[in-house]
């Protein structure tokens, strides 16, 4: 008998997040991202329709996997600035590996590295900013964090 080796819980971050149940080594695949495969415009479509959260993981491709069609846990991970976990495309797949051991009672995390068109301003610093506290957090979930705000 395999025992569960994560859940999705209440978060002290915010909102929903992933937790370890037990250790999991370093390197580890943990699970996929599943959702519906989709256009970027189809599940911006949605959010603009919809309250609430955004479960959307980006491609290579161009194309999106929108977790609130079809998701499993793998939309609750946090964003952090120094994760615990790494996001592995695999085709039109997204598979959530370890990087360093984690404890059990640990809250997962990836590093989100959101992309934004043109110039950030202070309402788009805002929408994503980061509340994962790490001593080198760059206080947002956006890759290039440090473009001008205007």
């Amino acid at each position: 008998m395999q025992l569960r080796r994560i859940t999705a819980r209440r978060s002290p971050v915010h909102g929903t997040g992933v937790f370890a149940l037990q250790p999991i080594a370093a390197g580890e695949r943990l699970f996929e991202y599943k959702g519906e495969v989709t256009s970027w415009r189809r599940a911006a479509a949605r959010q603009r329709s919809e309250a609430g959260h955004t479960f959307v993981f980006g491609l290579s491709d161009g194309r999106v996997i929108d977790g609130s069609r079809g998701g499993n846990s793998a939309r609750f991970l946090k964003h952090a600035c120094t994760p615990n976990c790494e996001a592995i495309e695999t085709g039109n797949r997204v598979f959530i590996h370890t990087l360093v051991a984690i404890d059990a009672g640990d809250e997962l995390s990836i590093d989100y590295g959101l992309e934004v068109d043109g110039e950030i301003t202070e309402d788009i610093r805002a929408r994503y900013a980061c509340r994962c506290g790490a001593s080198n957090c760059r206080q947002s979930m956006i890759r290039d964090a440090h473009q001008r705000v205007t």
